[in-house]
């Protein structure tokens, strides 16, 4: 696992990355006096204690990331290629959560991936008023780190 040089979880990388990290100077064991966890790489020369977690001592040029338009295929990336009301993979279609004829706009927050079916029973209503309530909310794409990191403090919040 890499954390930025101020903690924050980036992505899992596989230890020959890690080799090359570390022996470059750039990463460094994220607690080094841990030597119970991780792996131990023998060379002829030296002994390199491969820790689980490394932080990157360098900050990089990172990209500017974006909030990605509003489009169809964004769309169904967001919302996992499903119907956000039946959960269908089929004829999927865009919805305008608050119908553009109520006020709605073509936003992150009032699209969602629908099957035509849901769609067209839907039709010129909310999901209050069709009584078909989204699956999950419909907000904008997280920054790839962020929602990585949101990922992995989920799933270790016994870290230490």
């Amino acid at each position: 696992m890499v954390f930025s040089k101020n903690y924050l979880p980036m992505s899992r990388i596989d230890i020959k990355r890690a080799i090359a990290l570390l022996v470059t100077g750039k990463a460094e064991p994220l607690d080094a006096t841990k030597t119970d966890s991780g792996w131990f790489v023998r060379s002829p020369s030296i002994v390199l204690h491969v820790p689980e977690h490394i932080r990157l001592t360098m900050t990089g040029n990172e990209r500017l990331w974006k909030v990605p338009p509003v489009n169809r295929r964004e769309i169904l990336r967001r919302d996992h290629h499903k119907c956000q009301y039946c959960g269908s993979s089929k004829r999927l279609t865009i919805d305008h959560i608050l119908p553009r004829s109520k006020g709605g706009t073509h936003t992150w927050d009032n699209v969602a991936a629908a099957c035509e079916r849901c769609n067209s029973l839907k039709g010129d209503r909310t999901p209050e008023e069709a009584k078909m309530p989204l699956r999950t909310p419909a907000k904008a794409p997280l920054h790839p780190v962020v929602a990585f990191a949101e990922q992995f403090w989920r799933d270790h919040q016994d870290f230490e």
